[in-house]
This record gives structure tokens, C-alpha cells and sequence, in this order.
């Protein structure tokens, strides 16, 4: 099912068993100890005193204790940053891509043990956690390779005069992480900032603080210079003294509307680029003529992959009118049939939600859309595992919600968990005036046979990420970002060199000036 998720054949696990350490963790029976702070080489301790529970999804037991940096702790990471930006800003870019392409390795190497974790950290199914894995570690290799290529312009002027242009890193660089993709965000931002020449100090989300730190240590191992890859923990406090850093360069940030503005607004003080990949509430269009099991397929894919907790998920599905019973008996039937539980289980298709708050709020989106008069079809109810150890975990059953109109809360707003809104449609210039009809655009799906109105939709949807016969394929070749208040600028591909470089003009005069004065 999840196989072309990330654009290229999936494959199934090497390891036949999941490790003894996280099975320990799964069973609560061991926490974290380590450090999760990580700045000049190695891991460190935090002089804070505060300290929160960072909780296990699947058991909802104490998994560690986060340790929040203060203004020391974040001038110690930025300084070491800035005192790796000047080597690694020196190096070529072909001895760049060797120590990336070695990060990468050793990613694959650990591809296991790194997926086992961010189970633990974030509750997604194993079979998911592979596949971020491998996303990090592509998006390493891309832009490994786009470091080799890296080069200015060279333009012929009068005379035998010339100019060039320089394509320069920006400096130190900070990366702010979401819960629901911790490593895979991680590599997301780093490797096309550590691609251009700029160091990154990194602050994962409190709620899933474990995995960036490997992410460190990796880069560490693969030969980066101290500093060059740090990892700071804490919650908007800490995010806060990053961004008013005078040494700080450039904000990436991925998370919510709110907190994004907020970002831009402090980002601003400094005159400092921001990234911001936000929120979304995406349209998914399924027409008549659809091949149908791929249109119910395309619509499982934009709902339930990692518990619905998905920025760009196509949550408003609209479906022609005339095929609407058919399409929605088969989501249903195949809703029913997701497997939830343990997600280090091999069999398990989805996990538990990423804390209690977070389920709490996406179960209230459900009751305030019956209340509002919408039908709950299936799913929309909490969810107690058989094994005693998860009864404690924050699941639900996913829900597919019918009777949809545009003006419900849960059509309008980010539900960012297992809820599917089926609408239905008469035409093809209606569903494009409902679907455009929102304040974001991260994504947009069309499921039809005829190409010509599959482009035509596309060109005419206000979306950053359009999908033709498909949703929420992701390969790290292609760019990822939203229109409107889905953000600004893109994560991968080769435009996001532009987001971590600046360009510098040179003019060389071969003769004399030719003065006015």
C-alpha cells in the first residue's frame, strides 16, 4: 500500500525483530537517560532546571524527561555553529557531498534502529518509520549531489568587461522540527542548508524531542565539523531566543498557521528569510469517471497515513454525486478494516495519536461535527488495545464522517488526525469554486480519467502540491510547500537552494572608467 509513498520501490524490513532496547521502551520498563541537547560534538546537559515528561504514544507512559536550553545553553549552540560555518563555508562542494553522502550511509545502516525510535517518540506504525527514514536519507543524497553543482553566472559585458555572480551560504541557519515527522524534518532542513555551505542549530518539537539528536550524532560520525549540526530541546521560549539571535541567518519552520506568524513576525526584527511550511485543509476531487479501488486507495492515503496527522492530507473529499454511495461503501469497508494497535507490530497500519491533548481535541472535531449534522460512518471513537501495556496509549478508531457541507467546523478547520470529510459535487466549475474556497493551499488531488480536465483543475487549484490520479507522494526531487497561509518558500528539490544561498554580483572592469565627473 505504502510502496510508492516516497517515490521509489518500498522494501520490506531487514531485521527480523525489533531490538531489545526498544522492546523495552514499548514495554515501559526503560526510559531515555541520554542527553538529547547536542552542540560542539557531543551530547550535553542542560543548566536549566526545568524539566517535562515526554510521554510514550503507544503506552502513554513516561518515556523521558526534556531538558529546555535557556539563553546559555542556545548561545553555546549557536556559537558552535558559527564556529563550524567557517570551514565548512570554505570547503568545495564536492568535499561537501562526501561527508553528506557518508551521513547517508550510515542512516542506512541504522535504518532499523532509527525507525524503532521514532516509533517510540511518535507513536506511527513501524511500516511508516521506515519509510521516514528512508526519506531523510534520500533527501541527504539529493542534495549531496546538487553541492557538486553549485555555481554563480558568468556574463560577458562591453569592452571585454565581465560580471559574475556567486552563490554564497547565508551562516548559521535554524531549523524548527513538527511532531509528527521528527527525523524526516530534521534531514528535510539540514541537508540543503549543510548542502550550500551554512551550519544549522535544530530545535525539535518538545512532544517528540528523541530522534534529531541521532541525526547529530550521524553527521558527527560521517565527519562534519563540530558544531556544524546542533540540536537544541525546548518549547516557544527556546524557539524565541533562536530567532531574535543577532548571529542567526535564516528561519525554516514547519508547524502551525499561528506559531508560523509568529515566527515571521520575530524573524522580521533581524530582517532574517523565513521558511514556513504550515498548515493545510486540502481538497481531494474525485470525478465519476475515476477508476474507483485507486480513487478509494488515493483517499485512505490522504487521511490515515500517521494517524491523520498530516499537514497536507486531502481531508475534504469531494465526490461526484453520482458515484458517492458506491465510493463511500467502499471507504467505509475499508476503513473498518485498518489495522490499529502496537506499531511495532509488522501488522499494524496505524498507531496511536502523538499525546492525550492532541486525541482529546481531534475526538471533540468528531462530536462537534454530529452535533453540527454530519454522519459518523465508521470510526470516530476512542480505541483500548487488547495488550495491557497500551491500554494507556492515546488511539482512536479512524473516522470517515458523511453528510458534509462547507460551512462545518470540520470541513473548515485542520482536524490533523484520522477524520475523512466526504462532500459530494455535481460539476466540475462547483467543486473548483468549494475547493479553492479556504485560506490555505499546502495540497490538492484530482482522481479522473480525462487528462484535459485533470490539467485544467490542476492549473486552476490555489495548491503548492497538486496530484494527478494519486495523493501525499512525496519524493524529495520535486518541492514541497503550500500557497497562501500554507507558507512560504518550498522544502526540497532544486529550488530550495534558493531558500539557503544568496547570490553576490561581481563587475570587473578590463578598462579605463568612464567618469561624469
Amino acid at each position: 500500500m505504502l510502496r510508492r509513498f516516497l517515490g521509489f520501490p518500498w522494501r520490506p524490513a531487514t531485521a527480523p525483530a525489533l531490538s531489545a532496547a526498544v522492546r523495552c521502551l514499548s514495554s515501559g520498563a526503560v526510559n531515555i537517560t541520554l542527553p538529547l541537547n547536542f552542540w560542539a560534538g557531543q551530547r550535553r546537559i542542560s543548566q536549566e532546571n526545568r524539566k517535562e515528561n515526554v510521554y510514550e504514544p503507544a503506552t502513554g507512559r513516561v518515556l523521558c524527561h526534556l531538558e529546555q536550553c535557556g539563553e546559555e545553553e542556545v548561545g553555546q549552540a549557536v556559537t558552535a555553529a558559527k564556529s563550524a560555518f567557517g570551514p565548512w563555508s570554505k570547503m568545495s562542494g564536492m568535499e561537501r557531498a562526501r561527508i553528506m553522502i557518508e551521513a547517508a550511509h550510515l542512516i542506512e545502516n541504522r535504518r532499523e534502529e532509527i525507525a524503532e525510535m521514532e516509533v517510540v517518540n511518535n507513536g506511527k506504525s513501524i511500516t511508516e518509520a521506515r519509510l521516514d527514514v528512508d526519506s531523510a536519507r534520500l533527501c541527504i543524497e539529493y542534495y549531496a549531489g546538487l553541492a557538486r553543482t553549485l555555481a554563480g553566472q558568468h556574463v560577458q559585458l562591453p569592452g571585454g568587461s565581465f560580471a559574475y555572480t556567486r552563490r554564497e551560504p547565508l551562516g548559521v541557519c535554524v531549523g524548527i522540527g513538527a511532531w509528527n515527522y521528527p527525523f524526516q524534518i530534521a534531514a528535510w532542513k539540514s541537508a540543503p542548508a549543510l548542502a550550500c555551505g551554512n551550519s544549522m542549530v535544530f530545535k525539535p518539537s518538545p512532544v517528540t524531542p528523541v530522534t534529531a539528536v541521532l541525526l547529530a550524532e550521524i553527521y558527527e560520525k560521517a565527519g562534519a565539523p563540530e558544531g556544524l549540526f546542533n540540536v537544541v530541546q525546548g518549547g516557544q521560549e527556546t524557539g524565541s531566543l533562536l530567532c531574535h539571535h543577532p548571529d542567526v541567518a535564516k528561519v525554516s519552520f514547519t508547524g502551525s498557521v499561528p506559531t508560523g506568524q509568529k515566527i515571521m513576525e520575530m524573524a522580521s526584527k533581524g530582517i532574517k528569510p523565513v521558511t514556513l511550511e504550515l498548515g493545510g485543509k486540502s481538497p481531494l476531487i474525485i470525478f465519476k469517471d475515476s477508476d474507483l479501488e485507486n480513487a478509494v486507495r488515493g483517499a485512505l492515503m490522504a487521511n490515515f497515513l500517521s494517524q491523520g496527522q498530516v499537514c497536507s492530507n486531502g481531508t475534504r473529499v469531494y465526490v461526484q454525486k453520482d458515484i458517492l454511495p458506491e465510493f463511500v461503501e467502499e471507504v467505509v469497508k475499508r476503513t473498518h478494516a485498518i489495522t490499529i494497535g502496537d506499531p511495532l507490530l509488522e501488522s499494524t497500519r496505524m498507531g496511536a495519536l502523538v499525546n492525550r491533548p492532541h486525541l482529546d481535541k481531534v475526538l471533540s472535531f468528531v462530536e462537534q461535527a454530529k452535533k453540527e449534522g454530519a454522519t459518523v460512518l465508521c470510526g470516530g471513537e476512542p480505541f483500548v488495545p487488547s495488550d495491557p501495556k497500551l491500554r494507556g496509549g492515546y488511539y482512536m478508531t479512524p473516522c470517515v464522517l458523511g453528510d458534509c457541507t462547507d460551512d462545518m467546523t470540520c470541513v473548515k478547520q485542520e482536524i490533523f488526525g484520522p477524520v475523512m470529510s466526504v462532500l459530494s459535487f455535481k460539476t466540475e466549475q462547483e467543486v473548483l469554486q468549494r475547493a479553492n474556497n479556504t485560506t490555505m493551499g499546502l495540497a490538492a488531488g484530482v482522481f479522473t480519467r480525462d487528462m484535459t480536465r485533470a490539467h485544467r483543475l490542476v492549473e486552476q487549484l490555489e495548491a503548492g502540491s497538486c496530484f494527478i490520479n494519486n495523493y501525499n507522494i512525496t519524493p524529495v526531487e520535486l518541492p514541497f510547500g503550500g500557497f497562501k497561509m500554507s507558507g512560504i518558500g518550498r522544502e526540497n528539490g532544486q529550488v530550495t537552494v534558493e531558500f539557503y544561498s544568496q547570490l553576490k554580483t561581481v563587475f570587473v572592469e578590463m578598462g579605463d572608467v568612464d567618469s561624469l565627473f
